[in-house]
């Protein structure tokens, strides 16, 4: 068979006219146009008798569209910057190195505050964020769901915070909040390579900050999740203290398995034991849950937490304690202060924290794992560009698309919509992107732009 018949007419010449590339970018700038994010945060960045050539409320967004639609060096801005005929001006790279630089925490502040005003508009917009689902069904009606976790981002140079971490690696340390009704990156803190995983100081501000990303009259039903890391007096005090009589914090966060837990196990009958339950709400074999609660001398936890413990038949080569191997099986833990619902359901609505680790992924996939600078300050609002950038695929995913398209990946949706290629004429005093008719999500494509031009216009 030979291989190279497909290509033995293929010719390539560099005189095309009115072709354009990346034209689903279009859809994440459009929409954060008509979302407002845009003047937001233009009067967010804005310094008094300073008039930029480029907005940098405009250079911003740019940048986060750029880096959601896969680039990862910030000179890869020149592929929006080239296609001045679809995106119109768009800044230089070196531009948007100045932009970054001119970023410090007060600007980081203000923009925390526009952020969180957009995303107000466009909740309402959406009728409220959709329900946080665990076990086959809904976890609560109005529940908003933040998990908090923290990663690792490996630097390859020496660079301003970069230190060794507590997995032998060398880079940051950064501490995120998503939420798992909308897939948005509510709050993002980079921090050292050397920073503990369970500095309560850390979460409690990076959860103040994703708490106040949720608009007002959806802050009432709060669920916060979390591993173990977060389990801490400091962090379940807190959050127990954010309980009044208009608003409802719940949290379900990891436990240690330590030596008075595995007493309590030891000490458990056999009847405490009931199936685990599996993603979809089905009985999960060789995996059991049971309540500690009771058999724990807790002195100085919060009175409404308990301890559910679950077992589970590990897989093959997963390491065990000495512990473990006395009766083969693995053990987690984890606190809660809600006391409706059944031990397998609330144990199945804590190991939905899990999802958290799929957003981190993604993250990562759209700019996060690539931080440019030598300078803290720079890299913290570059981690801000991506948390934007998320933010920017979630709404579209919400709001414009369906079906598989409106639960894809980053990189599916690059595939599929944003480095979509047309054709552009001009006609009607229009221009118009022509997509191929052959282009098997062009439909799609074509229906995402009509939704997003809907929006209406920020006041």
């Amino acid at each position: 068979m030979q291989f190279t018949a497909w290509s033995k007419d293929l010719r390539v010449t560099a005189d095309g006219t009115q072709v354009v590339s990346h034209v689903g970018t279009a859809l994440l700038r459009m929409l954060a146009d008509r979302a407002g994010l845009t003047n937001a945060l233009s009067a967010a960045l804005a310094r008094a008798g300073v008039f930029p050539v480029h907005d940098r409320g405009r250079v911003l967004v740019d940048l986060a569209v750029m880096i959601a639609d896969g680039g990862e060096a910030i000179c890869d801005i020149d592929v929006l910057r080239h296609q001045g005929e679809v995106f119109g001006p768009v800044a230089s790279d070196t531009t948007v190195w100045r932009a970054l630089d001119e970023i410090g925490p007060a600007q980081l502040r203000r923009i925390a505050v526009a952020r969180a005003k957009v995303r107000a508009r466009l909740w309402q917009l959406f009728g409220g964020p959709p329900a946080a689902r665990a076990a086959g069904r809904d976890i609560g009606d109005g529940v908003v769901v933040l998990d908090v976790d923290s990663t690792i981002l490996i630097a390859h140079s020496d660079k301003d915070g970069a230190a060794a971490t507590y997995k032998h690696t060398y880079g940051f340390h950064p501490i995120l909040v998503t939420c798992d009704n909308t897939s948005e990156l509510l709050a993002l803190t980079l921090r050292p390579g050397n920073a503990g995983a369970n500095t309560a100081a850390d979460h409690l501000a990076v959860l103040a900050d994703a708490i106040a990303q949720i608009p007002a009259a959806h802050r009432r039903n709060l669920l916060i999740r979390g591993d173990s890391a977060a389990g801490t007096h400091v962090v379940l005090d807190w959050l127990t203290a954010l309980n009044t009589r208009r608003r409802t914090v719940e949290y379900s966060i990891g436990w240690s398995v330590g030596e008075p837990e595995r007493a309590a196990i030891t000490a458990l009958p056999a009847t405490a034991w009931t199936p685990a339950l599996t993603a979809d709400g089905g009985v999960r074999e060789k995996a059991e849950v049971a309540e500690l609660t009771g058999l724990l001398t807790l002195p100085g936890w919060p009175q409404t937490m308990q301890v559910i413990v679950r077992r589970e038949r590990p897989h093959p080569g997963a390491q065990l304690s000495l512990f473990e191997h006395r009766d083969g099986w693995r053990y987690t833990a984890f606190v809660t202060n809600t006391r409706a619902g059944a031990l397998q359901w609330l144990e199945a609505r804590h190991r939905a924290h899990a999802r958290v680790e799929d957003r981190i992924r993604c993250a990562k996939d759209t700019g996060l794992r690539r931080l440019p600078s030598r300078e803290f300050a720079i890299n913290q609002a570059r981690c801000l560009a991506a948390a934007i950038a998320a933010d920017l695929l979630a709404w579209l995913q919400i709001h414009a698309l369906d079906g598989d398209l409106a639960r894809a990946e980053p990189k599916r949706l690059r595939y599929r919509l944003l480095h979509t290629a047309a054709r552009l004429t001009h006609g009607q005093r229009r221009r118009w992107l022509r997509i191929p008719a052959t282009w098997p999500w062009a439909t799609q494509l074509s229906a995402a732009f009509t939704r997003i031009t809907t929006i209406p216009a920020p006041g």
